[in-house]
């Protein structure tokens, strides 16, 4: 069998010419890029940077002008998160939306949490509004805005406000400590 393959591979190679060069080039020559490859190069740089804050603008699963958002990561406390259902937090900053269009909604929500995050603020009320009117499709910023909390990871929970806050065209949202007030809390604990 391997004689067969030798056979095939000289029949193969039968037509082939040696180069006629003879330079070498040393293997650990330095290249320089030519100026594609270092544009090529940067730009998938640029996509492999994570952006924490990133919204996504692509396709979102329509909700209706009249359901409940309901959002909570994981390790939050019942009790916390039903306090903040039932509006029983007060309100520290709030953010209208309405309006806007959805690239300035998202621009504009992403640098709301990121203040109130950097600002100690814990608690807040987005009103996104209903979108009964929205064309070509009701509730699109709604339905924007309950795909965009959960994606900050800074968001602990929201949910849709009770009536006095605008009922379901505004969110509560519960952002966790930030650095100093984690500080804060662990000095406090630790005197006890």
């Amino acid at each position: 069998m391997q004689e067969d393959e030798f056979e095939l591979f000289l029949s193969e190679m039968a037509d082939v010419k040696p180069l006629t060069q003879d330079a070498v080039l040393q293997a650990n020559a330095e290249f320089s890029p030519t100026l594609a490859q270092q544009a090529r190069r940067k730009a998938a740089e640029q996509e492999m940077e994570y952006d924490p804050h990133y919204l996504s603008m692509e396709y979102v699963e329509l909700v209706k002008p009249d359901d409940v958002f309901a959002y909570c990561k994981d390790g939050v406390q019942q009790g916390v998160y039903r306090n903040l259902r039932l509006g029983k937090y007060q309100l520290d900053a709030t953010l209208n939306l309405l309006g806007k269009t959805l690239i300035e909604a998202r621009g504009v929500l992403q640098q709301f949490i990121t203040d109130c995050h950097q600002r100690g603020v814990r608690t807040l009320l987005i009103q996104h509004g209903m979108g009964r009117n929205s064309k070509p499709h009701p509730a699109i910023l709604r339905s924007y805005v309950f795909k965009w909390l959960p994606a900050f990871s800074v968001v602990l929970a929201a949910h849709t406000a009770q009536r006095q806050h605008g009922g379901y065209s505004a969110t509560y949202v519960l952002l966790q400590k930030n650095a100093e007030q984690k500080r804060e809390n662990r000095e406090r604990h630790s005197k006890k």
